[in-house]
């Protein structure tokens, strides 16, 4: 099993850090791997909405679909793959420092499968990096807006 966890500190009050993170139509300009999204549910993001990403990762094309699980505004995300390559479940949650900052976790876990099972050390290594990335990357966006 892959079990990655990753937190930053965002210069931002929590509801612009959240309102942006939970955006899908977001997810491709802080997610490096992320290269498209699709909304297979109407807008906006509710309870069992459903998303499509394409993303690209270890030199793989992985195109997977996430069903929105939990929903708890300005506090928690829950995803969980309902299509892809492997079982997989992302979460975000936020939670406010002060007025003006914001800690923001990231924590994907599933069993790889297939081909990535036989990779699944490595991968948790490259997720962990990736995910240090994607954080550092919306943190950037938010605090530069």
């Amino acid at each position: 099993m892959v079990d990655i966890f990753t937190e930053i500190l965002i210069n931002s009050p929590l509801e612009k850090v959240a309102d942006y993170a939970v955006n899908p139509d977001n997810a491709s300009e802080w997610y490096a791997n992320i290269k498209s999204v699709e909304w297979k549910s109407s807008k906006p993001l509710t309870l069992g909405s459903k998303v499509a990403f394409v993303a690209h990762f270890l030199g793989r094309k992985l195109a997977y679909t996430y069903e929105i699980v939990v929903l708890i505004p300005l506090q928690k995300i829950v995803m969980r793959t309902a299509e892809g390559p492997f079982p997989m479940e992302t979460t975000y949650t936020w939670a406010a420092i002060d007025d003006g900052s914001t800690k923001m976790t990231l924590r994907n876990k599933g069993n790889p499968t297939g081909f990535s099972k036989m990779v699944a050390p490595f991968m948790g290594v490259m997720m962990r990096r990736a995910n240090t990335k994607d954080l550092m990357n919306i943190k950037k966006i938010i605090e530069s807006t």
